[in-house]
């Protein structure tokens, strides 16, 4: 027992699963019995997956050692794109591709540049979050295009489905999505690789894991992920905007680093990533329901980032200092 309980204390996502729980507590009695039942349960995991995807792909990333700060403009550019060539009388499925696409080439800049010079990626994507930003305030030419949903699937995207209709198809998405990279990154030599090369970078080159590869495809992951939340966004509001993803950056790395995540890489999991997002929509939700002020949600998902971080690291220090008695032959 003292073993377990030893291995669960240095697990990195522990602290945010203790807030998780402790916050849901406390919004359920500020909110009169309100805040868990079916209807908001329901609007929280509809909105989810477009935060969590966000995420999903930073937590990899910062895993791999590296950041994306372009990811809101990203989730903003993506659609966009889509919706203009739609608008210009291409069909859905093309439209979608060239919006991941257009993903893919951001991955791919961010990270050949990162690398190939060896500056911060900090730097890197900052330059692309402006670049990108800007780069959809032209496509959209100042008016935001509207969508033919005639032409969009939506029960594949944004309608409700399940028993009760209690999600969205996006989060069918979202749940599959996380699965397979969760897996990736936890039974495959890739995800190996991964936390080699942000946990120490100089040792996993001399092993010869592809460093640069690894950190390139993080890159792209990270941006295409960003991209596919904004579609699923764009397509259950039902028309792109500009100003769409801006702030959604930091609080994705701000989900990963509450759900445990190193800020200097090798450290971190998926599902501490998703439990840091679903606690920034937890908080968003919950001030709503318990009719708190809403300026203070920022005030609050920067305390919990902290309170995250510090419980994280006092939580693993116990749990190296626990002491655990060895079988005796």
């Amino acid at each position: 027992m003292r073993r377990v309980l030893k291995l669960a204390l240095q697990k990195p996502e522990l602290a945010a699963t203790l807030l998780l729980v402790i916050i849901i507590i406390v919004f359920q009695v500020r909110s009169n019995g309100v805040f868990l039942t079916y209807d908001n349960i329901r609007g929280i995991m509809g909105f989810l997956p477009e935060m969590a995807l966000v995420a999903v792909g930073v937590t990899l990333l910062m895993i791999a050692g590296e950041f994306d700060l372009s990811v809101g403009s990203v989730f903003a550019l993506s659609p966009m794109t889509m919706a203009v060539l739609m608008m210009n009388g291409w069909a859905f499925w093309p439209a979608f591709a060239i919006g991941l696409a257009v993903c893919v080439v951001v991955g791919l800049v961010n990270g050949w540049v990162t690398i190939s010079f060896d500056i911060p990626s900090f730097i890197t994507t900052l330059g692309m979050m402006f670049m990108a930003r800007s780069l959809t305030v032209v496509v959209s030419g100042g008016f935001p295009p509207r969508l033919d949903f005639e032409q969009i699937p939506e029960h594949l995207f944004v309608a409700y489905v399940g028993p009760g209709e209690m999600f969205r198809a996006s989060f069918i998405w979202f749940v599959c999505i996380s699965v397979i990279i969760g897996l990736l990154l936890s039974r495959t030599n890739f995800g190996n690789w991964v936390r080699a090369t942000g946990g120490f970078l100089p040792a996993a080159s001399a092993m010869g894991i592809p460093t640069q590869r690894v950190k390139l495809a993080c890159f792209v992951i990270c941006s295409v992920l960003a991209g596919l939340a904004g579609i699923i966004q764009v397509l259950r509001l039902g028309s792109p905007l500009p100003s769409l993803g801006m702030g959604y950056e930091l609080q994705a790395v701000s989900a990963a680093v509450i759900g445990g995540t190193s800020l200097s890489g090798g450290i971190g999991s998926i599902i501490g990533g998703i439990i840091g997002a679903t606690l920034i929509r937890v908080i968003d939700n919950g001030m709503v329901m318990s009719q708190i002020n809403g300026t203070w949600f920022q005030f609050a998902v920067g305390a919990l980032t902290i309170f995250a971080v510090v419980g994280n690291a006092w939580l693993r220090k116990r749990g190296r200092a626990m002491k655990v008695e060895t079988d005796k032959k």
